[in-house]
Parts: structure tokens; C-alpha cells; sequence
């Protein structure tokens, strides 16, 4: 198949595009600012996701897009630059995508978009969305331009992933050297649910959309197992051979603390070390349901968490990250 990755030099594009190059397909990338480190093998395009002339040349005789290319909770821009880069950027690829004859096109949301999921079962596709900050709304906004641009001419499946880790990824990684260094400390009972998906196992489910996914349609694309935030850094510390404080942190506190160094550090143009969109793990619940993924797709996941942070606290070790 030829295809076009956006966002390939993620976490999760990198893995994703380096699969579609194993299995020989004709792969091209739209990147921005960082490299691929494969892209020697691909063919690709440096431009802006709403640059209408980029998008062309991007998209021209391609079959499949895969759209990963997002701004991320954590970045150091306003409210107006999240929005053009996952709604306005996701309609100008949807738009452009239709009109070069693209044949499937596999939209990357976030279970950001539930906000916090309060019930007792984990939440399906159907469950009421409730956004809580600028990326989760800029994302729902986009999976809703996806959703509506999908059509006899493209089709159009969207993937709303779960907590994602494995090697290479850095996110993950900052939780594991904190609690490695002993340097976290639980917030509340750390009783929030979350589910868990190893990287290999998410790509495995992505493929498994683009062949199979139904059009207008949403799948959660999680691990089988729901675990809680107490469960998970309690399994992480036991990879890195140490272990948790028994001390925790009232949430409150914790929430004002988040707030004043997020606002602070964004004025001098750096990551604060705690803000409101890195607590979120630790207090929004957001544990899916892969029903329907097991059942129209026949996703499957394979690793449980502490064989697969095992093996990612190797990967780190053997790359010198830790």
C-alpha cells in the first residue's frame, strides 16, 4: 500500500512507521521539525499541517493516511495554536486527503476526550465524552471533523488509544527515573483506574483498524488489564528494584502546586516539572473497554504490564537512559 504517516517521529509513529516499512509498503512522512531517525527509507515532505500546499504534495497517490501528528498536553503554547494544530490541521488533512482519492484514513484521537470516567465498568465507545482541558476539547473537536468527513469517497476510523508505554518513549520514562530515584511520591490513595497498552500490542491494533476498522467508527485500543495508578508506579518500582514511600500527598495541595509552577514555568518558555495536564494521570480516571475491538477486529493484546515495563526499563538500561 503507499501511505502517509503524520506525526512519524513520535513515540508511537516512530513504531508504527518503522512496521509499515517491515512489512514493505511504500511509506511516506509528513514531518515538521524532528526527524525520523529511518526516513532515509521513506519519502518525505517538511511543511506545516495546514499548509494546503503541503497537504497536496503529501498526499498525492496515496491509498491510506495514518493522522498521528498532534499537539500534546504538555506543550508550551496557547489555547489558539492547539487548535490549529488538531482541529485545524486535522480538517485541512481530512479535506485534501478526500479530494487526492485517499481510500482510508485512520484518525489518531485521545482518551482524553472522556475527561474522567466515574463509572464502575470501563468506559466503551459509546460513553459520553466530558474534555477537561485545551487538548482534550481540541482533540474531541478533531475525532468529531473525522467522523463527519467520513464517506462513500473515504473512509474514515478512528483509534482513541490507552495509556501507551514502551521503549523509546520518553513520557513514561520521566515517571519511571523519578520513581527509580526515588524522587515520587503518590498523590491520594492512587486508587484512579487506568488500562495500560504496550506499544507493540497498540501497533498491532492500529493495523488491525486500518484493515478491518468499519468507517465512522470509533475503537479503543487499550491493554486487558485495568489497573490502578497505586497498581501501576507499585509494578514500575518493582522493575527499577525499589520502592514507593508510604507517604502521600493530599490532592489539593498538589493541584495548586501544579497550577502555580505550570503558569510559572510557561512564562520563562520551560516545562514545569508538575502541571495540571501531568496530575491528570494520577486523578482522571480513564479505563476503556476493548469490546468492541476484540469483537469486529479481532485485537488481541498480548503483554501484561509488568512483563512489558520490565521490558522497558531494559530498553532504557541498554540505551544508556537510566
Amino acid at each position: 500500500m503507499k501511505i502517509l504517516v503524520t506525526g512519524a517521529s513520535g513515540f508511537i509513529g516512530s513504531h508504527l512507521t518503522r512496521r509499515l516499512l517491515e512489512n514493505k509498503h511504500s511509506v511516506r512522512l509528513l514531518l515538521h521539525h524532528r526527524h525520523f531517525p529511518g526516513e532515509s527509507e521513506c519519502s518525505v515532505v517538511w511543511g506545516d499541517i495546514t499548509d494546503p500546499g503541503i497537504l497536496k504534495k503529501a498526499l498525492e497517490d496515496r491509498d491510506i493516511v495514518f493522522h498521528l501528528s498532534a499537539a500534546l498536553g504538555a506543550s508550551l503554547i496557547g489555547a489558539e495554536e492547539f487548535r490549529r494544530i488538531n482541529v485545524e490541521g486535522t480538517e485541512k488533512l481530512l479535506f485534501y486527503a478526500e479530494k487526492a482519492g485517499v481510500k482510508r484514513f485512520i484518525h489518531f484521537s485521545s482518551a482524553g476526550v472522556l475527561g474522567r470516567v466515574e463509572a464502575n465498568s470501563p468506559a466503551d465507545e459509546k460513553h459520553t465524552p466530558y474534555p477537561i482541558d485545551v487538548y482534550d476539547l481540541t482533540k474531541l473537536e478533531g475525532e468529531k471533523a473525522a467522523l463527519e468527513a467520513g464517506g462513500n469517497k473515504m473512509e474514515v476510523v478512528i483509534i482513541r488509544p490507552g495509556w501507551v508505554y514502551g521503549p523509546e518513549d520518553k513520557r513514561t520514562f520521566k515517571l519511571i527515573r523519578a520513581i527509580a530515584r526515588k524522587r515520587f511520591v503518590l498523590v491520594s490513595r492512587g486508587n484512579t483506574r487506568q488500562t495500560p497498552v504496550y506499544v507493540n500490542d497498540l501497533i498491532q491494533g492500529i493495523l488491525l483498524c486500518a484493515e478491518k476498522g468499519k468507517s465512522g467508527e470509533i475503537y479503543h485500543m487499550a491493554g486487558h488489564e485495568v489497573l490502578t495508578v497505586r497498581d501501576i508506579v507499585r509494578t514500575i518500582a518493582q522493575a527499577v528494584g525499589t520502592k514507593i514511600p508510604r507517604v502521600r500527598l493530599s490532592l489539593l495541595p498538589v493541584k495548586t502546586a501544579a497550577w502555580i509552577l505550570g503558569k510559572s514555568f510557561r512564562f520563562f518558555g520551560k516545562e514545569a516539572p508538575l502541571t495540571p495536564s501531568k496530575l491528570s494521570f494520577f486523578i482522571h480516571p480513564k479505563p476503556l473497554s476493548i469490546e468492541k475491538a476484540r469483537r469486529e477486529l479481532g485485537y488481541a493484546p498480548q503483554m501484561d504490564f509488568s512483563t512489558g515495563i520490565k521490558k522497558t526499563v531494559e530498553w532504557y538500561r541498554e540505551k544508556g537512559w537510566m
